[in-house]
């Protein structure tokens, strides 16, 4: 339904923002360590408009769904919780925003792994620096976003997905160090390009073990007797600890190493060894796989012209991506999804939806 025809009247702002994919980093970013995503294609828009009944009203197109407030006194439901936190801290910060008015459309898929609520929050407060002149700069609308989503969505994530969704690109990875929000913008791999698969099971990250892989994090750093388990650099350092904490640091402390690595440059054929390194890691150590990911994955490792493959995102479900010799991304996708739905899963073709990375 058109913004127009919802509301009667035309929106004041229009932004969007686009979802993220993760090449290594995962369940790094909230252990103050590295991270290495890139834009992808598909985006969330969000329409802005004042209120003429002193009523707050969101509105979802994906999921059909209109919910309306009379105050910011209660944390509403569902996508509308993004919304509200995004207005709410806003508000925290002096600036005063009137009732609006918000209509949301994305084509970022949602329960995959690709941060759709990122790509809500951060589009959200995009339509509102432009609609209120707001003095925020990208960095502090990523830092926003990322407190919208703990305050009020309960998910304790870290800031990799805000800060993708703000300030990365289609064209290029984004190397981010969390703690000090030092970032590069890195070449995408010359003669390489992504594939991204749905495995077909979707995840929340409230209702799953996300913030328990956090506090046993936590708990493995404080044992460490560090600032957190960034600090650690050398994997042996770790065997010491009680288990589960000692798969959980070991995950950590190698995949920061597996990004480093590629920040000093790699070739595709070692890109993609530490793509499935990484990928044994989360499903060994940290335990966030499922089997329908860690047979998407199979698939893909064994799929000539594929360089290397993991799940993306949190786990617990969502997508599984791959790094491919460039030019055979639509190729793989579809071989792999046949082969993938054949045995009874149900996936879906993320990336390649439009070709974004060509050498």
């Amino acid at each position: 339904m058109k913004f127009q025809d919802l509301f009667h009247q035309p929106p004041d702002a229009i932004a969007s923002a686009p979802g993220r994919v993760n090449l290594l980093g995962e369940h790094t970013d909230y252990n103050d360590g590295f991270v290495l995503p890139t834009a992808i294609p598909q985006t969330t828009t969000v329409q802005l408009g004042i209120s003429n009944n002193h009523h707050y009203h969101f509105y979802s197109e994906n999921l059909d769904e209109y919910i309306s407030l009379d105050d910011l006194n209660s944390i509403p439901s569902d996508f509308a919780s993004y919304l509200f936190g995004c207005i709410s801290l806003i508000q925290q910060k002096g600036y005063t925003i009137p009732p609006l008015n918000i209509s949301v459309q994305s084509t970022v898929p949602i329960g995959s792994g690709l941060s759709s609520s990122a790509a809500l929050e951060v589009a959200c407060l995009r339509g509102l620096r432009e609609l209120f002149h707001l003095n925020i700069d990208d960095v502090e609308i990523a830092q926003i976003a990322q407190q919208a989503e703990i305050q009020y969505a309960g998910v304790q994530c870290g800031i990799m997905d805000q800060m993708a969704s703000s300030l990365a690109d289609t064209d290029h990875l984004l190397f981010l160090d969390t703690r000090t929000l030092e970032r590069q913008v890195l070449p995408f791999p010359v003669g390489g390009e992504i594939v991204v698969i749905d495995s077909g099971v979707p995840r929340s990250l409230a209702s799953s073990g996300y913030n328990q892989r956090r506090a046993e994090c936590e708990a493995a750093a404080k044992l460490l007797n560090v600032t957190a388990l960034r600090d650690i650099t050398d994997p042996e350092q770790v065997e010491t600890l009680p288990e589960p904490l000692r798969r959980r640091a070991r995950h950590v402390v190698t995949e920061n190493n597996r990004v480093l690595e590629v920040r000093s440059g790699v070739s595709l054929l070692r890109f993609g060894e530490l793509m499935n390194d990484s990928h044994t890691s989360l499903r060994d150590d940290y335990e966030v796989s499922v089997p329908a990911l860690d047979r998407l994955v199979e698939i893909l490792q064994q799929t000539p012209d594929v360089f290397g493959a993991r799940l993306t995102g949190a786990g617990f479900g969502g997508a599984c991506v791959a790094l491919v010799v460039a030019g055979q991304a639509r190729t793989i996708a579809e071989q792999t999804l046949e082969q993938y739905n054949c045995i009874g899963f149900q996936g879906k073709i993320l990336i390649p939806d439009t070709e974004i990375k060509e050498s």
